[in-house]
């Protein structure tokens, strides 16, 4: 299972999990975490979000076309995994949401 910490504005705000072998995935707050939202589809609550295939609200933040094509080639990333994507760009995002892997 992979998981990446997500950021809001550089504060931790909670953890996305790959859940295998169905990929499937669940973000869950931090308990800590009392920022805004990643997003306004993903209000703050203590219940994970649960997401039958990529989470929308990070797909949205992932490179398209060009920029998209070059990064797949240059890392030999596989188009459908966009788990690995979002690791790629993690910390180049637009916007205030940052990723990167968990430890």
């Amino acid at each position: 299972m992979r998981k990446a910490e997500v950021f809001m504005h550089d504060i931790h705000a909670g953890i996305l999990e790959e859940i295998s072998p169905r990929k499937a995935y669940r973000f869950t707050y931090d308990p800590a975490y009392s920022g805004p939202p990643v997003s306004l589809t993903v209000p703050v609550r203590p219940e994970p979000y649960e997401y039958g295939n990529f989470p929308p609200f990070l797909e949205g933040l992932l490179p398209e076309g060009y920029n998209l094509e070059a990064l797949l080639r240059a890392l030999k990333i596989d188009r459908q995994d966009l788990f690995s994507q979002l690791m790629a760009v993690g910390r180049d995002m637009v916007g205030a949401v940052t990723a990167v892997e968990a430890e």
